[in-house]
Order: structure tokens, then C-alpha cells, then sequence
């Protein structure tokens, strides 16, 4: 079998699904605008740059979570699927999470953003196989912490790892890998797979994909 990995901010996703989530809370009146948008701007723009404290982030964007029930969170986020999220996955994208569905491969999106936000994208995508940052929950309810390791930079390799060691594998078990990805950030774990794909990539990225002949794709409509 072969084992297909997706990034999911700015690769299947034409944007990025985390900072618009903050957008959305805010639109929504539940965040202080004034105080939220521009720590959530700068955050991005870090993360761009691949200087993002994560541990700093994840403190910020999880907190959220933690002021609302679940319940109320769950309605939320069907509104912000249909608002935010759709208009956001783009024919390509599906075209070719298809593509590897059609072809038996394993599918994973992994990202750093916090599983919350991004299980019910992937399973819009069609993909039931998901590593995010998990925010940790007492009794069903969000902390606003994170438990475990963050899916950042190295930490995907980590979190990939332990996936794989809890269903009795490795991936080198698997005889082709893909990663594909539009950040600087996912250098760590791209080098690890026999076919990194450049997704729309950042500067470095391209840099980076451009000198080790790495494809380099659009998934934009």
C-alpha cells in the first residue's frame, strides 16, 4: 500500500483554516476585535515566516475553546464551515485527494492546526485519517491547553510516528510516500517521504523544491 500525506492550511485548503476561525469567532461577536485581531495577524505572519512560538500560539488560539460549551462550538462550527471552509476547497484540491483514494493509497492530512477546526475539513475532503494539535478536554469540555505533541515542523514526524506505531507500522512499511505542502515549515517531514509535492509553497519552499527537483503545483481554481 501507499501512504498519501496532505497539509491542510494553504495546500488543500486555498487559505488557512485556523486564522479564519479566529476571523469567524470575531465576526461572530465573540471575540474582542480590537484585541484579537491584531495578535492573530501577527501569529500568521510569524508562522509564514517560520519563526511561530507555537507553544505561545496555541495558548492563544485555544483559549477560545475554552470560553464557550461544546455544544455551542459544534453549531458554531457548522456555520463557519459554510461560511469560511467550502468556499475555500478548491476543485483541484479534491481532484487530487480523489486521485490518490482512486489509486488505494492511505490517506492523512496532517497539520498543525488544532483537531477541533480541522476534523470535520477533513471529513468534508472525504479523508477519515487525521493528525492535528489536540486541545485537551475534561468532561467533554475544551481546557484551552493542548495535551500531547503540537503537529509543528518536527513534530509532525513525531506525531506520524506514533500514528503509524499504534496501527503496527513504520513508513518505510509503505511503498511509495507522499507529502505534499505548501510551507518552509514542513521541510522536516517532506525530506522523509519518497514524493514531496510544492503546493502553491512559500518562498523558501520554492527555493528549496527548485533546487532538489521537487514538483511544484497549483491547487487553485
Amino acid at each position: 500500500m501507499n501512504l498519501a500525506l496532505f497539509d491542510l492550511d494553504n495546500t488543500l485548503l486555498a487559505g488557512d483554516s485556523d486564522f479564519q476561525w479566529g476571523q469567524f469567532l470575531m465576526e461572530e461577536g465573540l471575540l474582542d476585535r480590537e484585541l484579537h485581531q491584531a495578535k492573530n495577524i501577527q501569529f500568521y505572519e510569524d508562522y509564514k515566516q517560520g519563526v511561530l512560538d507555537i507553544n505561545a500560539f496555541l495558548d492563544f488560539q485555544l483559549k477560545p475553546l475554552s470560553l464557550h460549551p461544546r455544544a455551542q462550538l459544534d453549531a458554531l462550527h457548522v456555520r463557519y464551515m459554510e461560511k469560511k471552509i467550502r468556499p475555500m476547497m478548491t476543485e483541484k484540491a479534491i481532484a487530487l485527494v480523489e486521485k490518490h483514494r482512486a489509486n488505494g493509497d492511505l490517506l492523512l492530512i496532517i497539520t498543525a492546526t488544532n483537531s477541533f477546526v480541522t476534523t470535520p475539513i477533513a471529513r468534508a475532503f472525504g479523508v477519515e485519517n487525521l493528525i492535528g494539535t489536540t486541545p485537551e478536554e475534561i468532561n467533554g469540555e475544551f481546557t484551552g491547553r493542548v495535551t500531547g505533541t503540537p503537529s509543528f515542523q518536527q513534530g509532525k514526524i513525531t506525531r506520524l510516528n506514533e500514528w503509524l506505531s499504534a496501527r503496527g507500522e513504520t513508513l518505510t512499511d509503505f511503498a511509495a510516500t507522499w507529502f505534499y505542502s505548501d510551507s518552509h515549515n514542513d521541510l522536516p517531514l517532506m525530506q522523509l517521504v519518497n514524493y514531496p509535492v510544492a503546493v502553491d509553497p512559500d518562498e523558501t519552499l520554492k527555493a528549496y523544491a527548485d533546487e532538489k527537483n521537487w514538483p511544484v503545483i497549483s491547487l487553485r481554481d
